[in-house]
């Protein structure tokens, strides 16, 4: 435990049980960590992680937060260099999330990275967090447990107040003690790069990593969970709206009525397409001298975040 933060009362085994088998069958949970109480889901289950969107109305898809319960679980996901690995040493379990390439061979949905070729990880603190990971047995993808928009919660109540039955199961481990969101590190070339303050002091880190740098670049684009996610455009221009597909054009299509070929959801299921989505987009890429032509998606739910990302990923480029 991180020092100073008292221990989390912990559920019963059955409980823990219970829940873990929910997200494992693609459901979500709401459970405590030392931060605040996250809305979890198998991280390696597009759909599943599409839910937490649609559950919170979250307007994009925002990088999520990988959980795991260990700095090995850690590994099998992204890859730490020597300051990484440093920080991971010292903070984990805590109030630390870092954001790490992503291994060739990470499980994780891609919808969490929000097409990025990063990933943000976090080993949390506490009995529950912890106990839970372990049964689930895979990384949980989990934001703050909470209407998007709204105040972080910190207590199971405050979960309950907010989502409702939009969650499946609440685990109540009483107030989280830090009771604000991780602080999140990225780690580039060496470097570490403050991506948004939190529950671990600035300071500490810069005693381990010298003075950090904030991001650059665009402040509508940033890389980081709580902030809205960059590159996530294939490199092949997109047409959007379209009803068929012009000379040299590949058609991605959504729905029962859409011809043979790449679909995001076959049945017209947008949770089913978010999840799907920067995958196809990554399958289907051309490179710079390909165009991909995208039917319409419906503009409610899900599909407000669908057409946003695709939206942004048709604008016009620089060069």
């Amino acid at each position: 435990m991180p020092d100073g933060h008292p221990e989390q009362p912990m559920i019963d085994g059955k409980e823990i049980a219970r829940a873990a088998a929910l997200l494992r069958a693609g459901r979500l949970v709401a459970f405590p960590t030392e931060t605040v109480y996250g809305l979890g889901a198998d991280a390696t289950n597009g759909t599943a992680v599409a839910g937490i969107f649609a559950a919170k109305n979250r307007p994009s898809f925002n990088p999520l937060i990988a959980h795991v319960p260990d700095l090995a679980a850690a590994r099998d996901l992204v890859t730490f260099d020597d300051l990484a690995e440093r920080l991971a040493m010292r903070f984990w379990p805590g109030a630390l999330t870092l954001v790490l390439p992503r291994r060739d061979t990470c499980p994780v949905a891609e919808i969490c990275s929000a097409g990025l070729d990063t990933l943000a990880v976090r080993v949390p603190a506490g009995e529950i967090a912890q106990a839970l990971l372990r049964a689930v047995g895979r990384p949980v993808a989990a934001p703050s447990a909470n209407p998007s928009g709204r105040l972080s919660p910190t207590t199971a109540a405050h979960v309950i107040s907010g989502l409702g039955d939009r969650v499946a199961m609440v685990l109540d481990g009483g107030p989280c003690p830090v009771g604000v969101e991780s602080t999140v590190i990225g780690v580039f070339d060496g470097q570490a790069v403050l991506l948004r303050p939190g529950g671990l002091a600035v300071e500490e880190i810069e005693a381990i990593a010298g003075t950090l740098s904030r991001p650059s670049g665009d402040p509508d684009a940033p890389a980081s969970p709580g902030m809205l996610a960059s590159h996530y455009a294939p490199a092949s221009a997109l047409r959007l709206n379209a009803t068929a597909a012009e000379p040299g054009e590949t058609l991605l299509g959504f729905g029962p009525d859409a011809p043979p070929g790449p679909n995001l959801s076959p049945s017209g299921d947008l949770a089913e397409a978010a999840a799907n989505l920067f995958q196809v987009l990554h399958s289907i890429d051309r490179g710079e001298t390909g165009r991909i032509a995208v039917m319409p998606i419906p503009d409610h739910g899900l599909g407000l975040a669908i057409n946003d990302r695709l939206t942004r990923a048709a604008a016009p480029r620089d060069g």
